[in-house]
């Protein structure tokens, strides 16, 4: 798996992420994620059709996963009953908790992981609006599937519909199934753990933690095996797509985020600095000298340590009487009106 700089973009933000920045983008995320699944019900009719279909595909491909696990985990408490609090909690807490750890402990790395979890969720919801797909445990009873979420919904905050708590099972669309997030979001986290853990045991949930999700999605009928091999598909999307979208969002900041400065002209620049393209000023004395008297200095009007344009007059000003190197003599001073003072 490539280094979660993602495919060779540079994962260092050129401004430090703020957590009050970061916060806000990634409950926005997930308000789209969870209006995303509200908005993709689809027809129910098609919804199962798609399931059906999904089966069907299995069957020509001699995979049968569900069936197996489903059966095991409604006979043994003690496998399906953790298997639903699996379901039901681990996928809202590992995820934004090892968000939290990156942004503090890997900084560096945060931006294009956070990305590359978004860009995948993203592609998910797109997959939710097309393909709209009855789970396996809402198949009519003759295709042998048993929710178990439903059947041990006495041991958790559960009901029968999805792992909502009771009473708002109507907030939630059970047929945002394909592809499966609970495994794609594992992924990341096992990608992350692998990448930055730094310890055996980090290794080792790395691959315990996505494993264990896929066969958790599969025994509690929430899910096909081919929604769990989509979810792993679209974060290999997510990855491949996650550059392109932090080059965009860089070009983006660039033009529309950084203030521009227009280059001051010689007749122009503020006295005592140079402006330049960016914010900042370069202070004059930094610029390259131009000799006084050579061809490419103009005649300008000294007084005090003050120097003007060429052909510029300030009343009862010094006039510049001498070459390059020489010292100003002392010279008759004007009346207030450009003419010289008569001499005393």
């Amino acid at each position: 798996m490539p280094h979660a700089d993602i495919a060779g973009v540079e994962a260092t933000p050129r401004t430090r992420l703020r957590w009050w920045t970061e916060l806000p983008l990634i409950l926005l995320v997930y308000a789209c994620y969870s209006a995303g699944r509200l908005l993709a019900r689809g027809d129910v009719s098609h919804a199962v059709d798609h399931g059906l279909a999904i089966l069907d595909i299995e069957k020509a491909l001699h995979l049968n996963a569900e069936h197996p696990l489903n059966r095991l985990f409604t006979r043994e408490p003690w496998l399906g009953v953790p298997a639903d609090f699996w379901y039901a909690s681990l996928h809202y807490v590992v995820t934004p908790a090892l968000l939290v750890w990156l942004f503090r402990s890997r900084t560096v790395h945060y931006r294009a992981a956070r990305t590359w979890l978004m860009t995948s969720t993203f592609i998910g919801l797109i997959g939710f609006t097309l393909l709209p797909t009855c789970p396996p445990r809402l198949l009519d009873a003759s295709h042998g599937f048993v929710d178990t979420m439903a059947h041990y919904s006495s041991y958790g905050w559960w009901g029968g519909e999805a792992s909502a708590p009771r009473g708002l099972g109507g907030m939630t669309n059970q047929y945002a199934a394909m592809p499966s997030l609970h495994v794609g979001w594992a992924l990341w986290c096992g990608v992350m753990l692998w990448r930055y853990g730094g310890t055996r045991l980090a290794k080792a949930a790395a691959v315990a933690y996505p494993l264990i999700t896929t066969i958790v999605v599969m025994g509690t009928a929430n899910h096909y095996f081919l929604d769990a091999a989509a979810g792993a598909a679209v974060m290999g999307v997510g990855l491949l797509l996650a550059p392109v979208v932090m080059r965009t969002a860089d070009r983006a900041r660039s033009r529309f985020g950084a203030r521009t400065v227009p280059v001051a002209t010689a007749g122009t620049a503020s006295r005592g600095t140079l402006a330049t393209a960016s914010d900042s000023t370069v202070p004059a004395e930094a610029a390259e000298p131009v000799p006084v008297g050579s061809a490419d200095a103009p005649s300008s009007i000294v007084s005090g340590g003050c120097q003007t344009s060429a052909g510029e007059r300030i009343p009862r000003q010094r006039e510049s009487r001498f070459g390059s190197g020489a010292e100003p003599s002392a010279s008759p001073q004007d009346a207030g009106d450009g003419a010289p003072a008569p001499a005393r």
